[in-house]
């Protein structure tokens, strides 16, 4: 089966044929990093600040999932997103929107009153069973994350025997599911940092061509997490060229979106990374390969 280059969103196709920038804008008091928090009254100028920087997607988020931050209500957790979610609509109505939420209710609110075009869930359904209806029933993109537990029990859950194929055999099974309910546009994102240690997150970069064979398009999130800041004994803040390091390596290695908190670097870091693989032929082969379910090594399924 070949991997879909298109997603269909309600402002049109997103074509992927070219790796995708999606900017993050945390509408929270407590995302790990300090320079992602954006107060509502700023969301809209930092939007087009990184669309102006070649960003595809804005992922807005009113939900910390740092390990030990309190997991805000519902009502809560719209109470921050409505402002944020207004002002980019208002100024950008062409924005391709992904609102980054686990709950089906606020997936509902945001796409039916702001037009969201993407759900973006970081439990990968786990900590909603109604999540999976609600995407179905909206008709959005739908972004399947894997982590295991909750936020704050997550990395006493990262024991794997090969975390790689065990990753993409719950994924396996997860994206079929979603297929079956009728979820057409499935982006699969493997989760770095989420119930893995910084080794494990390692080994999962290593083996990031194998989910290819999914059939989805292989979102890549590891902007300044601690797979940079605590490798290299630095701070988040400090960590940008570690994270541009890492986004080039996933790249290569067949990422289609690269979410992140610095967006020109990003793009940038496409366009080398597309110089290199269109002058290694070897290498273009290995990836197109990789996209092909049928002809991909499933050696780790």
């Amino acid at each position: 089966m070949k991997m879909r280059k298109t997603i269909r969103t309600g402002r049109g196709l997103l074509d992927l044929t070219r790796p995708a920038v999606m900017g993050i804008i945390n509408a929270t008091p407590d995302s790990f990093y300090s320079g992602s928090r954006i107060p509502d009254t700023e969301a809209a100028a930092r939007c087009g600040e990184m669309l102006r920087a070649g960003a595809a997607i804005i992922d807005v988020g009113g939900c910390s999932t740092r390990p030990g931050a309190p997991v805000p209500s519902a009502a809560e957790e719209l109470e921050r997103l409505a402002p944020v979610l207004s002002r980019i609509r208002e100024q950008y109505p062409d924005a391709i929107l992904s609102v980054d939420t686990f709950r089906a209710s606020v997936a509902h609110e945001c796409v039916v009153r702001w037009n969201a075009d993407i759900i973006n869930d970081i439990s990968g359904g786990d900590l909603d069973p109604d999540m999976w209806d609600a995407v179905a029933e909206l008709g959005v993109p739908y972004v399947l994350m894997h982590t295991r537990g909750t936020p704050d029990t997550m990395q006493s859950l990262a024991v794997y025997d090969d975390v790689a194929a065990e990753v993409l055999r719950d994924m396996a099974e997860k994206v079929d599911a979603l297929h079956a309910k009728g979820v057409a546009d499935v982006i699969v994102d493997p989760g770095f940092g989420f119930a893995k240690n910084i080794d494990q997150n390692y080994r999962l970069l290593a083996s990031l061509g194998a989910f290819s064979s999914l059939g989805c398009p292989l979102l890549a999130g590891m902007s300044r997490k601690t797979m940079v800041w605590k490798e290299l004994g630095i701070t988040p803040e400090q960590s940008l060229p570690g994270t541009v390091a890492l986004n080039t390596i996933a790249l290569l290695n067949g990422a289609d979106i690269l979410r992140v908190h610095d967006v020109e670097e990003a793009v940038q870091a496409v366009g080398v990374a597309e110089a290199y693989l269109r002058n290694v032929p070897e290498r273009n082969t290995i990836l197109t390969l990789g996209h092909d379910r049928d002809s991909a090594d499933m050696s780790l399924v």
